[in-house]
C-alpha cells in the first residue's frame, strides 16, 4: 500500500499555506526509495482559469519536500466545464498522475472524464496506458452497470462524435482518405475526425458517413466504393446524391449504405427497361468496329448493323440509327469490381448529354467490360427517354 494525502479545497487555499500543510504530511510520512506517497491535488471547485491551476501544481512540484519519491497527483471536477483543460495543463506543468472517472462521472459536474483525456493524448502521440479499442462494449457495459446513458456527443464514446451528415464534410473525408491511401501515409490526417475511429472499433460506413437530405455526393460516393466497390464519376456521384437525398427527405429517414445501393441499382444499374440489348456481335472492319445489335423493347426484336472507332462507339452508331435519337456521349468510365461469389466483374458508367444540355446516367455490370458498357449506355438512354 502507499499513503495518499490530498488537501481539501486545493485551489482556494493560497498556494504557501498549500505547501507548508503537504510538507509537513510528508515530514511524518517519511517517504523514500520504498515509500512513495502521493500528494493529490484536488481541483475541489473549479474557481479559476485552467492556466491558474497549472501554475499551482508547478509550484508545488517545484517546491514539495522529497518530490523524486512524492507522485503528484491531479483529481479536477468540472465545475465550470474546464475539468480536462486543467487537468491536461497541470501534467504538463509536473503531476505525475490523474484521478478521473469514466464520462465524467462525480459529484455536483462531475470528476475528468478519463476516456476523453486518454484519447486527447492518443491524438496527439502519447500512450495513455489505457485501453479504449473496444469503445462501443465499453460504453454498453457501463450503461449496464449505472443504467445511465452515454450521451450521443460524448467525445470520441458517444454514438455521433464521428458522423457526418453535411455534404461539405464528407467529401472532405472521402478527399482525405483518398489521399492518405495514395500515399500510403501511417499519421493520422483525415479531416473532421481527430483520430482514426477504427482505432476504437468505429466503422466509417456505420459511424463517420451517414446519409440523410444534407449529404453530398462526396459520402454517397464514399460509401458506394468502400461497402460496394462502385467508383462511380464525380457528376453521376452528385446526380445519385440528390435521389438519396430526395428518398431521405420523404421518408424522413437516415439512409444505410445497403438504401444507397438499391437506389442506386433501381436508378441507374443495367436499366433494361424500355429498351434493351438481348444479343451484341462485333467483327473487324477497314473503318474500325463492326456491330450487329439485336434491340428488344416490349417483347419486339430489332437488328441493327453499324461501324465506330471501337465497340461502344458502334453500339451507340447502332442506338442513334434504332431509335432516331440524338445525344452526346460525354462520360464514360470503368474498373473491376471484386465480387466475393463470381469473382471480378467489370463496372461502366455513361454519361449522355441530350440537346438541351441535360446529362442522364446509366452503369452496367458484366464479366465481359464490353457488355456491361453496352448495358449502361442502353440504361442512360432509357432514363433519358423516359424522363
Amino acid at each position: 500500500f502507499r499513503f495518499e494525502y490530498s488537501p481539501e479545497s486545493f485551489t482556494g487555499t493560497e498556494p504557501e499555506y498549500a505547501l507548508e500543510v503537504c510538507n509537513a504530511v510528508l515530514d511524518v510520512l517519511e517517504p523514500g526509495p520504498d515509500n512513495n506517497v502521493i500528494i493529490n491535488l484536488p481541483v475541489t471547485v473549479e474557481m479559476s482559469l485552467p492556466h491558474v491551476y497549472a501554475s499551482q501544481v508547478e509550484y508545488m512540484s517545484e517546491n514539495l519536500k522529497y518530490r523524486q519519491y512524492v507522485t503528484v497527483s491531479l483529481h479536477p471536477h468540472n465545475d465550470r466545464g474546464t475539468g480536462v483543460a486543467d487537468t491536461e495543463l497541470a501534467l504538463l506543468a509536473g503531476a505525475d498522475r490523474v484521478e478521473g472517472t469514466l464520462f465524467g462521472n462525480g459529484e455536483r459536474t462531475g470528476n475528468v472524464d478519463v476516456i476523453t483525456l486518454a484519447m486527447n493524448m492518443y491524438s496527439h502521440g502519447v500512450d495513455p496506458k489505457l485501453d479504449f479499442t473496444d469503445m462501443p462494449s465499453i460504453c454498453k457495459t457501463y450503461e449496464e452497470c449505472t443504467r445511465m446513458r452515454v450521451y450521443e456527443r460524448s467525445p470520441y464514446a458517444g454514438s455521433l462524435v464521428f458522423a457526418a451528415f453535411s455534404g461539405s464534410h464528407q467529401d472532405a473525408i472521402a478527399k482525405g482518405m483518398a489521399w492518405r491511401k495514395e500515399k500510403n501515409l501511417h499519421s493520422w490526417t483525415v479531416p473532421y475526425l481527430p483520430v482514426d475511429p477504427q482505432d476504437i472499433s468505429r466503422t466509417y460506413d456505420a459511424d463517420v458517413i451517414r446519409v440523410n437530405s444534407q449529404s453530398g455526393k462526396g459520402g454517397i460516393g464514399y460509401l458506394l466504393e468502400q461497402a460496394y466497390g462502385y467508383i462511380l464519376p464525380p457528376k453521376m456521384r452528385e446526380h445519385l446524391s440528390y435521389r438519396c437525398k430526395s428518398v431521405s427527405d420523404h421518408d424522413h429517414r437516415e439512409l444505410k449504405a445497403e438504401d444507397v445501393l438499391a437506389i442506386f441499382m433501381e436508378r441507374y444499374l443495367n436499366v433494361s427497361h424500355p429498351l434493351a440489348i438481348s444479343s451484341l456481335h462485333f467483327t473487324k472492319a477497314p473503318e474500325g468496329v463492326n456491330a450487329i445489335v439485336t434491340f428488344l423493347r416490349h417483347g419486339r426484336e430489332t437488328t441493327v448493323q453499324s461501324t465506330g472507332n471501337g465497340s461502344l462507339d458502334a453500339v451507340s452508331n447502332a442506338l442513334k440509327a434504332y431509335s432516331g435519337s440524338t445525344y452526346t456521349l460525354k462520360v464514360y468510365t470503368e474498373h473491376s469490381v471484386q465480387e466475393r461469389s463470381s469473382g471480378s466483374t467489370a463496372a461502366a458508367y455513361i454519361g449522355l448529354e441530350a440537346p438541351d444540355g441535360t446529362m442522364y446516367w446509366g452503369a452496367g455490370t458484366d464479366t465481359d467490360i464490353i457488355k456491361a458498357s453496352a448495358d449502361a449506355l442502353i440504361g442512360a438512354y432509357n432514363n433519358m427517354t423516359s424522363k
